[in-house]
């Protein structure tokens, strides 16, 4: 992979700056989540507001010097969401705007849709969230429990959601549910979360608290029929389908926050430890090669996306990075002494937030399965 272009280096550069303001709000973020409702200001904050609407959208997308952004390119969100994690994780999701229900409602929607749903983006800083995990089904869409169904002339869901970020916060929610047995029984809506039925409070975590990731119970709630996704497209496309493209665009994302969270631990290390010396210094430059590589590698995955819309590489660059970023934390604190993580509360959340990127989109058992699929199927390289 190159070096990234003018325009992406210059993606790269503001976010930096912009990740400062993260870095400085972090650990009074992580003790008092709805910190972010202070932080609305912040330019990185309205940055992602509107990252991911696409540009026939936007009002005015994005800008960073002569060059605009909408966040719908894989590379370009790798590139800037590897800084705004080194500034912080928490702050990073815990951020207003489409995010993953973003990409489904490009993927999905039809005009209609997606004007309503981009034109509230847009309109005002809106959080959002994406409910596909379920308690004792995990992530898998073909075993989902959730129902749509028909009930007194309206359509009602009902089942129960967990670990989905920002659930509490958000105002729309795309919520993955059945309609009838079998892999096309499967779909996705758009609910407005003031609908009742619609109940969402937080978990209690360790890492990456600014998200609130929190659990649903779905009592009824009622979905206007014109909030179906797929409405236009046929059943193979509307449910499974959807949920495995939308994983796939986004893994490199992932794989990019976790580089964060390396890239964050070894400046740490270095800045806190500027007179290593031997084997010591020996191992913090290592580290720093190692995230080099692996940076190379995700921009790979995510260019490889954007051309073809495979994740197999994809599931390689998210599992490498996931166990650098743990590697890295827990090596920043045997470096700097026993007690690093009560003297060190930064690096304390770092180690935090690096356990919990391991088990967005899939955790690295499932991404090695997937790059199996990959390297015997051909279309990954061994």
């Amino acid at each position: 992979m190159s070096e990234p272009d003018g325009r992406l280096t210059a993606l790269r550069g503001q976010a930096r700056e912009w990740a400062a303001d993260f870095r400085a709000a972090a650990l009074e973020l992580d003790r008092d989540p709805e910190l972010i409702k202070d932080c609305l200001d912040l330019p990185g904050v309205r940055f992602l507001s509107t990252f991911g609407v696409p540009a026939a959208f936007a009002t005015e997308p994005p800008a960073v010097g002569p060059y605009r952004f909408d966040g719908t390119n894989g590379l370009e969100r790798a590139v800037v969401l590897e800084e705004f994690a080194a500034g912080d994780l928490g702050m990073t999701l815990a951020a207003p705007g489409p995010s993953m229900s973003g990409v489904l409602v490009a993927k999905l929607g039809d005009e209609e849709q997606q004007e309503w749903f981009f034109g509230r983006m847009t309109a005002a800083p809106t959080w959002t969230c994406f409910a596909l995990t379920e308690p004792d089904r995990g992530s898998d869409a073909s075993a989902l429990g959730t129902s749509l169904r028909e009930e007194d002339g309206e359509l009602r869901l009902t089942g129960a959601k967990r670990y989905v970020g920002n659930a509490a916060r958000a105002r729309y929610a795309t919520v993955f549910a059945r309609t009838r047995p079998g892999p096309l029984g499967v779909t996705a809506v758009l609910l407005d979360t003031e609908s009742e039925g619609y109940h969402a409070e937080p978990l209690d975590s360790l890492g990456i608290r600014g998200a609130r990731i929190g659990q649903i119970t779905l009592d009824g709630a009622v979905v206007a029929r014109d909030r179906v996704l797929g409405r236009h497209l046929s059943p193979a496309r509307r449910g499974i389908w959807a949920s495995v493209q939308v994983f796939n665009e986004l893994r490199p994302t992932v794989a990019a926050l976790a580089l964060g969270v390396a890239g964050a631990a070894h400046a740490y290390v270095r800045e806190h430890y500027a007179g290593a010396r031997g084997e010591d210094r020996d191992r913090i430059e290592v580290l720093g090669r190692r995230i080099d590589a692996t940076r190379a590698l995700v921009h790979r995955a995510a260019s490889a996306v954007d051309a073809t819309g495979d994740g197999y590489l994809a599931s390689a660059a998210k599992a490498r990075a996931c166990a650098l970023a743990e590697e890295t934390t827990l090596a920043a604190c045997e470096l700097l002494a026993p007690a690093a993580r009560p003297s060190h509360p930064l690096l304390d959340k770092l180690v935090r937030d690096a356990r919990g990127v391991e088990f967005m989109e899939g955790t690295r058992n499932i991404q090695h399965l997937n790059l199996f699929q990959g390297l015997r199927s051909g279309k990954v390289g061994a």
